[in-house]
Order: C-alpha cells, then structure tokens, then sequence
C-alpha cells in the first residue's frame, strides 16, 4: 500500500456536547460538525493517516484549521522545514469548518480607536500595518487558490439601531483620519438599493477590505499544498501530554509518541484544558451558532432585496453576520449557548432563524438546509497571540482570533512559522507577538475545570447585560 495515502479510518461519531472548557480532550477521530461547508467541500484530500508508532520530527504543529495547516506550509516554502501536524479529529475540524467564511481585515474584537486607546496611536499604526499585512497574506492564498469561491466586495457594518449610526461614523472617520482607508458612511436607502435588504438596517459603514470564503475548500487548498512540500499531517492522533525531556519535546498520542525540537499550538477554541500547561485557561471558548437556508428562487432574492454578496454584520455586542453565498443561499450566524452540554437546545437555533426573519421578513417560509455551533477561541483582553511564552523553551503558539481568524490566521501561520523557524522581525515587538495570552484573575492558579461553572456564571451575566444594551437601553 502507498502509505502517503492510506486508507481512511473509521471515524467516531460527532459529539455536539464537546466543551473545552471542561472536556479533557475533543476526541480520536470524531466525524465533523453537520455544517454546509462539510456538505459541500466535497471528499477530503488524502492526509498520512494516524500515528502508529513513535516517530522523530524537527517540528511539531498541534492543530490542523488554517492556522495549523498555514504554519505547515510556510515552514515548507520559506524556512525548508518539513512539520508534522498533529490532529486529534479530522483535517479542519474545528473551528475552521464552523466558521461564517468571512475574511476581514481585522484580528481579535478590539476597534481601532480601541487600539488607541489601549497602546497610543504610534503603536495602533505599527499594529495596523502589521493587520494589513496579514489581509496580504490572506488574499495571496485566496488568489492562489480559487477554488474557496471568494466573494469580493470588502465588509457592511450595520447600524441595527439609530443610536450606533454615530458610532460607525466615528470608526469609519478614524480609520479615514489616522489609518487612510477608504470607509464611507451608507445610508439605509443605499444599503437597501444597492447591498441588501435588511429591515434592522438604519445605515452603515463599508469597508472596502473583505473577501468571503468557503472556508473548508481553502483549508483543504492548504492541506494538498502543505503535503505537496513533504509536511505530513496526521488525523485521529490527539495529543495527550507533553513532557519535555533535555530540550525535546515527547507529545503522547494513542498510537505512539513523537520526539521534535519545537512545538506550535494552533488549536484555537477547541484547545482544551491539559494539553500544555501555557495553554491552560488562556482563552474563553464561546459557542456560535450558524445556519444556510435551501437556494433562493431569484424572486425570494428579489423580494429579500439581496443584490450583493458583500458579506455583512451588525453593531450588537453579541453579533449577527451574514452573507448571500455563491450558490443562492443565505448563511447567518450568532451567539448560542452558554455551555456545551446545552447547545443541542433548539432555542439557541431559534435565536438565529428569529434574527434571519426580523432582517428578511420575505424570507421567513424558507427552509433551513444546515445548522451547526462551534466553538470560538476569545482571548480574554480580545486580542490574539502568536508568540513564545516561555523564551527558555521552544513552544509556541497562535490563537485567540475572537471570531476573526479567517483571515488573519493565514498571516499568524505565516509568524508562527518564522518564530519557529527562529527568525527575527520587527512585527514581534508589536504586544500581540511579545506578550503571552494571560487570565487576568485571582483564580489564575486553580485548575479550569473547577472555576468552569464560575467562568460561566459571568458569561451568563454578561449576555443578559449585553443584550440589554443592544436591544433595549
């Protein structure tokens, strides 16, 4: 047999109720979430089957989303370094095949004028030339692989209040004033005429960068190009623990351990408690939910005044985002449940059909072919990290996206790569590269699982607050 492409393996069955921040593990060789992007990617590329023995490596990568398989592959084309990636499931099945495919020109959840306010407006223009170069990234490896079915046309941020239409003109103005893009102020008449019909819109700001994806055929580009190079990516083989022994480091898998020189994490929100003790508590999964409709009929796209692809969110705190994909459907995704165990409640998905009908009443007979949650990797000051957070030991990792990752985890594979690769640059100053992902608490030492239901009680407190704000005060 031509063990490059080995038989595909049994696969367990998906687990809706995984939650890392209690679970031990995600799983050996889970099938995926029931997401469109899975329905519709068509078969996997071959991938090198799981560990079955223990094996010697220069470098490990723990992940196989964008993140992972973009360190894989420019480890490759730019350093000659030949990883391994190491995946507990399948190929891209986390977060980067429930995600909503829309390529922003952002990272993390903070505004620029957040940035200001945070580290200065010198440092807020280093950071921004650095996040433009990550958009770079992500467009390089969209143009070079078209199959993903990008979507151009930049980003819409509505207003779904009169009251945050200020707010977007002072964004938009500042990113104007001080970072020189080239945003404009719409008003519901231009967004109905020319974008989309949404009753909740009073206006918006248009972003000219934004490119929607589908996320798993772009994943899927990354696996065939990385493996093209030499790297060799492993499904069903979850690590089960790292010791580092004399500077190698001994990742434990079911069927065998592998010895390498350097580690990078990019297990975004499905990293799970006991891993690696620099990830332990370090991020706040939080579940979204997302749903695509049948195709419309060109009526229902008439009568739903959908003339755009551009894809589109909203000014809530706990956000909408939505986007009319290549094929006539209507994808809109949103917050769900607070834990796990209760995301198969069918009143989270509610949530999302009530907020697809609210915006497009005209849409409100259509069915629903897919629905899905997964989890997202929020870094707990809504920043991410792509850095070393111990200098005496070569382990690294990339996560914290806040929900924006589908672009810019191209740019943090491409400086998780040098990182490991040991090469120096001016970006690593910025705070997202040289500070460590922390949880800023006084329970900072007690073992996650035991302050989960604590963490959760203040998220449960938070949402209430949140959609206090956004709906009614």
């Amino acid at each position: 047999m031509d063990m490059s492409t080995p038989a595909p393996t049994r696969l367990d069955r998906y687990d809706p109720r995984y939650d890392p921040l209690v679970d031990r593990s995600p799983g050996r060789g889970r099938d995926y979430a029931p997401t469109y992007w899975v329905a519709s990617a068509g078969a996997p590329p071959a991938d090198d089957g799981p560990i079955e023995t223990d094996t010697d490596t220069d470098v490990v990568i723990v992940g196989s989303g964008f993140t992972g398989l973009a360190a894989a592959l420019f480890l490759a084309r730019e350093h000659g370094i030949r990883a391994t990636v190491l995946e507990a499931n399948q190929t891209a099945w986390g977060c980067t095949s429930r995600n909503g495919g829309q390529g922003q020109n952002a990272s993390g959840r903070l505004y620029r004028s957040q940035w200001i306010a945070r580290w200065g407006q010198d440092t807020a223009l280093k950071l921004d030339a650095e996040i433009r170069s990550g958009y770079e990234t992500f467009k390089s490896l969209v143009a070079e692989f078209p199959e993903c079915e990008p979507q151009h046309g930049g980003h819409l941020y509505t207003a779904h209040r009169p009251k945050k239409l200020e707010f977007l003109r002072n964004e938009g103005e500042l990113m104007k004033r001080v970072f020189g893009y080239g945003t404009r102020m719409l008003s519901r008449d231009e967004v109905h005429r020319d974008y989309l019909r949404d009753d909740e819109c009073h206006g918006a700001l248009l972003e000219p960068d934004g490119i929607g994806v589908h996320p798993l055929k772009l994943a899927f580009a990354y696996l065939r190009a990385a493996r093209a190079l030499g790297v060799k990516v492993h499904p069903a083989s979850p690590v089960l623990g790292v010791d580092t022994r004399g500077g190698v480091h001994h990742l434990r898998t079911p069927g065998g351990t592998v010895k390498a020189r350097a580690v990078g994490f990019a297990t975004g929100g499905y990293t799970s408690n006991g891993l690696h003790r620099s990830l332990d508590a370090k991020i706040m999964p939080i579940l979204s939910n997302s749903l695509v409709t049948r195709v419309l009929t060109p009526e229902e796209r008439a009568a739903a005044g959908l003339h755009s692809t551009t894809f589109v969110t909203d000014t809530r705190t706990l956000r909408f985002y939505y986007r009319l994909l290549p094929d006539g459907r209507m994808q809109i995704g949103s917050r769900s449940s607070i834990t796990g165990a209760d995301a198969p409640n069918p009143r989270h998905m509610q949530v999302l059909v009530d907020g697809l009908h609210r915006k497009f009443p005209a849409l409100r007979d259509v069915a629903i072919d897919h629905s899905w949650w997964g989890w997202v990797d929020v870094s707990h000051d809504m920043m991410p990290r792509i850095t070393q957070p111990d200098p005496t030991q070569t382990v690294f990792y990339a996560l914290g996206y806040g929900g924006n990752g589908v672009s810019f985890s191209a740019h943090a594979g491409r400086r998780l790569a040098q990182r490991i690769a040991g090469k120096q640059d001016k970006a690593f100053e910025l705070p997202i590269y040289r500070s460590p992902l922390e949880f800023p608490n006084v329970f900072n030492t007690v073992r996650s699982e035991a302050f989960a239901p604590f963490r959760r009680l203040g998220q449960r407190f938070l949402y209430h607050w949140y959609h206090l704000r956004d709906e009614r005060l």
